[in-house]
Protein backbone atom coordinates (compact mmCIF):
# COMPACT_ATOMS: atom_id res chain seq x y z
CA UNK A 1 0.00 0.00 0.00
CA UNK A 2 2.79 2.34 0.95
CA UNK A 3 4.66 1.51 -2.26
CA UNK A 4 1.59 2.45 -4.30
CA UNK A 5 1.43 5.87 -2.58
CA UNK A 6 5.11 6.42 -3.28
CA UNK A 7 4.64 5.36 -6.90
CA UNK A 8 1.66 7.65 -7.32
CA UNK A 9 3.61 10.53 -5.76
CA UNK A 10 6.53 9.85 -8.06
CA UNK A 11 4.22 9.81 -11.08
CA UNK A 12 2.75 13.17 -10.08
CA UNK A 13 6.20 14.67 -9.58
CA UNK A 14 7.31 13.24 -12.93
CA UNK A 15 4.24 14.65 -14.66
CA UNK A 16 4.87 18.03 -13.05
CA UNK A 17 8.48 17.89 -14.18
CA UNK A 18 7.47 16.99 -17.73
CA UNK A 19 4.90 19.80 -17.77
CA UNK A 20 7.44 22.27 -16.43
CA UNK A 21 9.97 21.10 -19.00
CA UNK A 22 7.36 21.49 -21.75
CA UNK A 23 6.59 25.02 -20.57
CA UNK A 24 10.31 25.87 -20.45
CA UNK A 25 10.74 24.56 -24.00
CA UNK A 26 7.67 26.52 -25.14
CA UNK A 27 8.99 29.66 -23.44
CA UNK A 28 12.41 29.10 -25.01
CA UNK A 29 10.78 28.68 -28.41
CA UNK A 30 8.86 31.92 -27.90
CA UNK A 31 12.07 33.70 -26.86
CA UNK A 32 13.80 32.39 -29.97
CA UNK A 33 10.89 33.56 -32.10
CA UNK A 34 10.94 36.96 -30.40
CA UNK A 35 14.70 37.20 -30.93
CA UNK A 36 14.28 36.32 -34.59
CA UNK A 37 11.61 38.99 -34.98
CA UNK A 38 13.84 41.45 -33.12
CA UNK A 39 16.76 40.69 -35.43
CA UNK A 40 14.52 41.16 -38.47
CA UNK A 41 13.25 44.47 -37.07
CA UNK A 42 16.81 45.55 -36.30
CA UNK A 43 17.82 44.67 -39.86
CA UNK A 44 14.90 46.68 -41.22
CA UNK A 45 15.93 49.70 -39.12
CA UNK A 46 19.53 49.37 -40.29
CA UNK A 47 18.35 49.23 -43.89
CA UNK A 48 16.13 52.28 -43.30
CA UNK A 49 19.04 54.14 -41.70
CA UNK A 50 21.26 53.27 -44.66
CA UNK A 51 18.68 54.52 -47.14
CA UNK A 52 18.09 57.68 -45.08
CA UNK A 53 21.82 58.40 -44.88
CA UNK A 54 22.10 57.95 -48.63
CA UNK A 55 19.09 60.20 -49.25
CA UNK A 56 20.24 62.81 -46.74
CA UNK A 57 23.69 62.76 -48.34
CA UNK A 58 22.14 63.58 -51.70
CA UNK A 59 20.13 66.42 -50.13
CA UNK A 60 23.27 67.83 -48.52
CA UNK A 61 25.12 67.59 -51.82
CA UNK A 62 22.28 69.40 -53.63
CA UNK A 63 22.25 72.10 -50.93
CA UNK A 64 26.02 72.46 -51.20
CA UNK A 65 25.87 72.82 -54.97
CA UNK A 66 23.00 75.29 -54.71
CA UNK A 67 25.02 77.30 -52.19
CA UNK A 68 27.95 77.43 -54.60
CA UNK A 69 25.62 78.71 -57.31
CA UNK A 70 24.32 81.52 -55.09
CA UNK A 71 27.88 82.46 -54.15
CA UNK A 72 28.77 82.65 -57.84
CA UNK A 73 25.82 84.99 -58.39
CA UNK A 74 26.78 87.23 -55.48
CA UNK A 75 30.53 87.51 -56.03
CA UNK A 76 30.73 89.38 -59.40
CA UNK A 77 28.79 92.49 -58.33
CA UNK A 78 29.16 92.60 -54.56
CA UNK A 79 32.42 94.56 -54.70
CA UNK A 80 30.71 97.31 -56.72
CA UNK A 81 28.00 97.63 -54.07
CA UNK A 82 30.55 98.07 -51.30
CA UNK A 83 32.46 100.65 -53.32
CA UNK A 84 29.24 102.66 -53.46
CA UNK A 85 29.17 102.51 -49.65
CA UNK A 86 32.66 103.95 -49.37
CA UNK A 87 34.48 100.65 -48.95
CA UNK A 88 36.72 100.41 -52.04
CA UNK A 89 37.13 96.66 -52.53
CA UNK A 90 40.31 95.73 -54.37
CA UNK A 91 40.30 91.96 -53.95
CA UNK A 92 37.87 89.10 -53.47
CA UNK A 93 37.98 85.37 -52.90
CA UNK A 94 35.39 82.62 -52.81
CA UNK A 95 35.38 79.72 -50.32
CA UNK A 96 38.49 80.97 -48.54
CA UNK A 97 39.51 78.27 -46.07
CA UNK A 98 42.01 78.27 -43.22
CA UNK A 99 42.92 75.60 -40.64
CA UNK A 100 44.59 76.14 -37.27
CA UNK A 101 45.15 73.47 -34.64
CA UNK A 102 42.64 71.09 -36.19
CA UNK A 103 39.94 73.79 -36.42
CA UNK A 104 38.74 74.92 -39.84
CA UNK A 105 37.13 78.18 -40.91
CA UNK A 106 35.64 78.76 -44.35
CA UNK A 107 34.49 82.18 -45.54
CA UNK A 108 32.03 82.02 -48.44
CA UNK A 109 33.20 85.33 -49.94
CA UNK A 110 36.07 87.40 -48.56
CA UNK A 111 36.41 90.99 -49.76
CA UNK A 112 39.55 93.04 -49.05
CA UNK A 113 40.76 96.60 -49.49
CA UNK A 114 43.50 98.77 -48.04
CA UNK A 115 42.31 98.99 -44.46
CA UNK A 116 39.41 96.54 -44.08
CA UNK A 117 37.98 93.14 -44.96
CA UNK A 118 34.37 92.00 -45.33
CA UNK A 119 33.51 88.37 -44.55
CA UNK A 120 30.30 87.44 -46.38
CA UNK A 121 28.16 84.44 -45.41
CA UNK A 122 25.90 83.29 -48.27
CA UNK A 123 22.67 81.39 -47.63
CA UNK A 124 19.82 80.34 -49.88
CA UNK A 125 17.49 80.86 -46.89
CA UNK A 126 18.77 83.08 -44.10
CA UNK A 127 17.74 82.50 -40.48
CA UNK A 128 18.58 84.16 -37.16
CA UNK A 129 20.65 81.08 -36.30
CA UNK A 130 22.75 81.59 -39.45
CA UNK A 131 23.44 85.18 -38.40
CA UNK A 132 24.53 84.09 -34.93
CA UNK A 133 26.74 81.34 -36.37
CA UNK A 134 28.43 83.80 -38.72
CA UNK A 135 29.18 86.16 -35.82
CA UNK A 136 30.37 83.50 -33.37
CA UNK A 137 32.18 81.11 -35.72
CA UNK A 138 33.57 83.46 -38.37
CA UNK A 139 33.72 87.11 -37.35
CA UNK A 140 34.81 86.90 -33.71
CA UNK A 141 37.66 84.42 -34.30
CA UNK A 142 38.50 85.83 -37.76
CA UNK A 143 41.85 87.36 -36.81
CA UNK A 144 43.04 84.15 -35.17
CA UNK A 145 42.58 82.28 -38.45
CA UNK A 146 43.72 85.15 -40.68
CA UNK A 147 46.56 86.88 -38.79
CA UNK A 148 47.64 88.69 -41.96
CA UNK A 149 44.62 90.98 -41.48
CA UNK A 150 45.46 91.95 -37.88
CA UNK A 151 45.78 95.63 -38.77
CA UNK A 152 42.53 95.78 -40.80
CA UNK A 153 38.93 96.46 -39.80
CA UNK A 154 36.80 93.30 -39.99
CA UNK A 155 33.21 93.74 -41.17
CA UNK A 156 30.53 91.11 -41.54
CA UNK A 157 27.84 90.60 -44.17
CA UNK A 158 25.14 88.08 -45.01
CA UNK A 159 23.67 87.42 -48.44
CA UNK A 160 20.50 85.49 -49.17
CA UNK A 161 17.71 84.70 -51.63
CA UNK A 162 14.99 83.90 -49.06
CA UNK A 163 14.80 84.69 -45.36
CA UNK A 164 12.99 83.63 -42.20
CA UNK A 165 12.20 85.18 -38.81
CA UNK A 166 13.05 88.76 -39.87
CA UNK A 167 16.65 87.61 -39.94
CA UNK A 168 17.62 90.53 -42.19
CA UNK A 169 16.57 93.00 -39.48
CA UNK A 170 18.40 90.89 -36.91
CA UNK A 171 21.59 91.00 -38.97
CA UNK A 172 21.18 94.77 -39.42
CA UNK A 173 20.81 95.30 -35.65
CA UNK A 174 23.96 93.25 -35.06
CA UNK A 175 25.98 95.50 -37.36
CA UNK A 176 26.14 93.26 -40.44
CA UNK A 177 25.67 94.33 -44.03
CA UNK A 178 22.63 92.64 -45.57
CA UNK A 179 22.80 91.64 -49.23
CA UNK A 180 20.04 90.31 -51.45
CA UNK A 181 18.89 90.50 -55.07
CA UNK A 182 16.77 93.18 -56.71
CA UNK A 183 14.13 92.76 -59.42
CA UNK A 184 16.87 92.56 -62.05
CA UNK A 185 18.64 89.80 -60.12
CA UNK A 186 21.45 92.15 -59.22
CA UNK A 187 23.02 92.14 -55.77
CA UNK A 188 22.09 95.11 -53.59
CA UNK A 189 22.88 96.23 -50.04
CA UNK A 190 19.66 96.65 -48.05
CA UNK A 191 21.17 98.70 -45.23
CA UNK A 192 19.99 102.31 -45.20
CA UNK A 193 22.18 105.41 -44.89
CA UNK A 194 21.81 105.42 -41.07
CA UNK A 195 23.47 102.04 -40.76
CA UNK A 196 26.78 101.90 -38.87
CA UNK A 197 28.62 98.61 -39.45
CA UNK A 198 30.19 96.84 -36.51
CA UNK A 199 33.87 96.02 -36.63
CA UNK A 200 35.28 92.85 -35.07
CA UNK A 201 38.65 93.91 -33.73
CA UNK A 202 39.38 90.96 -31.40
CA UNK A 203 37.88 87.62 -30.51
CA UNK A 204 35.60 87.70 -27.45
Amino acid sequence: MESQVIEQGFQKVWQMFQETDRKFKETDRKFQETDREFQETKQMFQESDRKFDKYFGKIKEMDRNWGKLVESLVKPSVATQFRKRGIPIIGSGQRVEREIGGETMEIDILLTNGDSVVAVEVKTKLTVEHVNEHIEKHLKPFRRFFPEYQDKKVYGAVAYIHLEENSDRYAYKNGLFVLTFDAKNMVKIKNDSKFIPKTYETES
